[in-house]
């Protein structure tokens, strides 16, 4: 089955994870993508670290299927080249740092003057505008900006979140609004420029607290594993030493948990747990209560008892647990991917569509297809 964006060229002057996390996404469903790096060095997150066979965890995540092109845009040469490859190209994507790209030539509003059927999607820390368009902006800080960090943690230590979501929040948003652009341009005929902001991305994802604190006059308390406004939700304490995660969504299920799995039916019109908002006001007391219930019981018997009345349940696994997921091998959901070091495996991406098969081509060394893409051009090599 032909992959959806088969023949869709993208020119990407990209670095570290959100522009180079939504080009992949393309990569993956087909599109051709010439990844532009300084020569020599390329994209610093080549360098994050070297823990995939001396290759950067970061870089192999979200750059696989792409073509290096290593070029320095300092170089006299690289506006000819630059304006040849954006001729044929379908999309542009950078995010440099603030104002670097119109000082190039690489402005929207003159790109899109000069290459009519071009989209170009910039995407920044804060946006192009306002008093913060010329602030350097790294994912922890955004987070700090955007106030997740004053809702995740315990309630003595706030954390920032494990993964760098403010990027892969920005940059799902290019994804979507590069795939938006493609379409509508087969309606229209013509490109189109937008952008996406770090900041505005992971504003999205903050709705919940962004609603509970303006609407609510505080925001939601850092609560640690468990849930700031859903109880009970998080972890308990079992009797074999471990813990099981159980998610209550409704009144029905706690109804459930408290006649079948607790054994303790009184708690189901219990004046304190009677609704959410009155359980999560009470949640120090449920906790202890329902951890009372689950002492005798190991986590396996508790889980097998919270999957049998369809109640949420999980264990905490551990990333290397995770990479062996039985789930995973009982759906196939990995594949084998080439690289400069060998053979790496990469999970499969979210989206399964029956009979096809995302593209996941190999990992590129820096500048490794400059020659080829050069040669394609019309332009010799130095």
């Amino acid at each position: 089955m032909l992959l959806p964006l088969a023949g869709v060229t993208v020119v990407s002057l990209e670095q570290a994870i959100a522009a180079p996390y939504a080009t992949r996404q393309l990569a993956d469903l087909g599109a051709r993508v010439i990844k532009i790096e300084r020569p020599g060095a390329g994209d610093f997150a080549r360098t994050y670290d070297e823990t995939v066979e001396g290759l950067s965890s970061h870089f192999v995540w979200v750059n696989r299927g792409k073509e290096s092109l290593a070029l320095d845009l300092k170089d006299e040469r690289a506006a000819e080249i630059l304006d040849r490859l954006l001729a044929r190209a379908d999309v542009f994507v950078q995010n440099l740092a603030p104002g670097a790209a119109d000082r190039l030539g690489l402005g929207a509003a003159e790109l899109r003057a000069r290459f009519p059927r071009l989209i170009v999607c910039g995407i920044s820390g804060y946006g192009t505008s306002g008093p913060y368009r010329d602030k350097k902006a790294y994912d922890l800080l955004v987070q700090c900006e955007a106030g997740l960090l004053s809702i995740t943690g315990t309630p003595d230590t706030p954390a920032k979140a494990g993964i760098p979501i403010a990027d892969i929040a920005a940059a799902m948003y290019a994804f979507t609004g590069m795939l938006t652009a493609l379409y509508e341009r087969r309606v229209t005929g013509e490109g189109s420029s937008f952008e996406v902001s770090m900041l505005d991305a992971l504003g999205e994802w903050m709705g919940f607290p962004y609603y509970f604190a303006t609407y609510g006059g505080t925001p939601p308390p850092r609560t640690g594993a468990r849930h700031a406004a859903i109880a009970p939700y998080g972890p308990y304490r079992v009797g074999d030493g471990g813990q099981v995660f159980v998610g209550v969504q409704n009144d029905r299920e706690w109804a459930a948990l408290c006649e079948r799995v607790l054994g303790r039916p009184d708690l189901v019109e219990d004046p304190r747990f009677r609704n959410n908002s009155l359980r999560v006001a009470g949640n120090e007391r449920l906790t202890e209560l329902i951890e009372a219930a689950f002492a005798d019981r190991t986590a396996a018997e508790i889980e097998a008892s919270l999957d049998e009345v369809g109640i949420a349940n999980a264990r905490m696994r551990t990333v290397a647990e995770f990479a062996e997921h039985p789930q995973h091998a009982a759906r196939d959901r990995s594949r084998l991917i080439d690289s400069p070091v060998g053979p790496l495996r990469a999970l499969l991406p979210p989206v399964t569509v029956a009979g096809r098969e995302a593209a996941m081509g190999p990992i590129p060394a820096v500048g490794e297809h400059t020659a080829a893409i050069l040669a394609e051009l019309g332009i010799e090599a130095d």
